[in-house]
């Protein structure tokens, strides 16, 4: 016991001679997203820089490194100094990329260190309102009775749509034909034009298109309903538990950044979140707050490399 408080202010002390360090506090903290401006991950990623820069007592720069659906951005956070200045945005295109991109110029599993999950969405099926399906069940006795007839839409291959079909497929035992596009507005354009019939995608770009009415929503990808479609069955409520599946973001530093530094930062980013106002961002964007540890954020992308390699091995599906 006197042991582990030891050590445990040991490490409280080492954080605290980094972060006030000289050499520190010239050096703005940047956090690397491997996407453009404007998605989640950017926007969820400067209401973080936003708020949690003051608690840091450090400038806090977001940097949009774009490239090969977020190779470059990785690998340049990868190569970082690995001294709490340089983070990056880890989100669920990373654990997808890791079973779906056998050569890598670094290992999935060991280059990044986790600080935290900070937020969540679950995903939500979605059909034209021409589909004659009130529920999930009757989309998938639809889908049973003309194996092959029923598209559904991806904004590519590998992408979280496009395993989020194939997840379905697996998990219903039903034969929906892929069609893949580039991004996910040209998706959403032909499901409003009954081109395709079905898409699984994050619920705030469905959201605005289910309220007009062009969309009809059959289930959220969670264990629980979701507050912005109240009405709406969970996954386990339509009796497909496997299908809880949620487009998170987390923040990570390089492999070997010290764990008192993690610590700190782990707790900084968390109490920023924990702010009204942050909150309210958030939700305004679709999003849950999560702000977790480091261990159980460690656990998640751990967990969820593993899960989407083997949707990709099932599926076949190999890098374009």
């Amino acid at each position: 016991m006197r042991i582990d408080l030891v050590r445990r202010s040991l490490a409280i002390a080492g954080a605290a001679l980094l972060f006030g360090s000289p050499a520190f506090a010239q050096k703005p903290i940047t956090i690397i997203v491997p996407y453009a401006p404007g998605g989640s991950a950017d926007l969820a990623t400067r209401v973080i820089a936003q708020f949690a820069a003051p608690t840091v007592g450090q400038p806090m720069i977001v940097d949009n490194r774009t490239g090969g659906g977020g190779l470059i951005g990785w690998g340049a956070a990868a190569r970082a100094a690995p001294d709490g200045t340089n983070l990056l945005t880890v989100e669920l295109s990373y654990a997808i990329a890791a079973g779906l991109l056998p050569s890598m110029p670094f290992d999935p599993q060991k280059a990044f260190t986790q600080i935290t999950t900070a937020v969540k969405v679950p995903h939500v099926l979605v059909v034209n309102p021409s589909v004659p399906a009130k529920n999930v069940q009757e989309f998938i006795a639809l889908a049973k009775a003309q194996p092959g007839k029923l598209n559904y839409g991806s904004g590519g291959n590998g992408t979280n749509t496009h395993l989020a079909g194939e997840l379905f497929k697996s998990t219903t035992g039903t034969n929906i034909v892929h069609v893949p596009y580039k991004g996910a507005g040209a998706v959403l354009t032909d499901l409003m034009g009954n081109q395709v019939q079905a898409l699984i995608t994050s619920v705030p770009t469905a959201l605005p298109h289910i309220k007009s009415g062009k969309l009809k929503a059959l289930m959220v990808t969670g264990n629980e309903r979701n507050a912005m479609l109240p009405d709406v069955p969970s996954a386990k409520e339509a009796g497909i538990p496997k299908m809880d599946m949620d487009y998170w973001i987390g923040i990570g530093a390089p492999a070997g950044t010290p764990q008192a530094v993690v610590d700190k930062l782990n707790k900084d980013i968390n109490t920023a979140l924990a702010q009204p106002e942050a909150r309210k961002k958030i939700a305004e964007m679709g999003l849950t707050v999560v702000g977790n540890t480091p261990a159980q954020a460690t656990q998640l992308v751990a967990s969820e490399i593993q899960r989407w390699s083997a949707v990709i091995k099932q599926a076949g599906i190999k890098p374009e």
